[in-house]
């Protein structure tokens, strides 16, 4: 990279991280500020879900019957069937993954090539120097070996609660689900995201889901604010993991 170029991209980070700065210096002494509620779908970069659907039945409908077809009981269902409607998540993750691997590879090769008689003879006499010998005239060798190993112990337990919205009902009857919930302590804001598509078969009695029963799950939990700051790398360190070769 060109001085010239290094120069640009260090004044482009010296920038934005000015801005980031010039941000955080006005707000010294403030708590981090919550988000407004809004409505998910009017959001940056929402997209309606679109998934695989069967292909439609005919209703079947019984005259004069009193029970309603997917209810629990005589009275109305009080789970979540509709936009806007609301129900509970239930979010339990206990993950645990332990892998080790290791590889190992060797290879020697040995090849000669010579000629003895009445050529080899020759070959001494008129073509190699004093002191060579035809019967050695080509010996390659040649070894190679690699070795690698690698480890992944992980584990991550997350139990919580948070309310989402169905936001879509797709032609299948599946809910197109999203919830959002910020809790501020102190000068931490602690968020969670939950969103995906759940089938109202699935929603219990007390119009509660649990997490492990969401298709296209996205669960997303972090936080902003002081302490958060401080476990981040600043920005020049950053640019440099980036920008450094090595």
């Amino acid at each position: 990279m060109t001085p010239f170029r290094t120069l640009l991209v260090c004044s482009a980070g010296l920038l934005a991280a000015g801005c980031g700065t010039a941000d955080k210096l006005k707000n010294i002494g403030q708590t981090p500020a919550l988000s407004a509620i809004q409505d998910p779908t009017t959001t940056a970069g929402y997209r309606p879900v679109k998934m695989p659907m069967p292909h439609p039945e005919p209703v079947h409908y019984a005259a004069n019957s009193l029970w309603q077809s997917g209810s629990r009981s005589f009275f109305k269902d009080q789970r979540a069937r509709q936009i806007g409607d609301i129900l509970t998540v239930v979010v339990t993750i206990t993950d645990k993954a332990e892998i080790d691997n290791a590889t190992k590879r060797t290879r020697t090769g040995s090849d000669s090539v010579g000629a003895g008689g009445a050529v080899g003879s020759a070959i001494n006499t008129f073509l190699l120097p004093a002191g060579s010998s035809a019967s050695d005239l080509v010996s390659t060798d040649s070894s190679s070996s690699q070795a690698g190993s690698g480890t992944v112990d992980r584990s991550e337990t997350l139990e919580t609660k948070v309310a989402a919205v169905v936001t879509q009902v797709l032609p299948n009857g599946n809910l197109v689900i999203e919830g959002r919930q910020e809790v501020r302590v102190n000068f931490e804001v602690r968020e969670l995201i939950v969103a995906g598509v759940i089938r109202p078969e699935d929603i219990g009695a007390e119009n509660t889901i649990d997490s492990s029963k969401i298709a296209e799950a996205r669960i997303a939990y972090g936080g902003r604010g002081q302490i958060t700051d401080v476990q981040q790398p600043r920005y020049g360190s950053q640019a440099l993991d980036i920008l450094l070769p090595f």
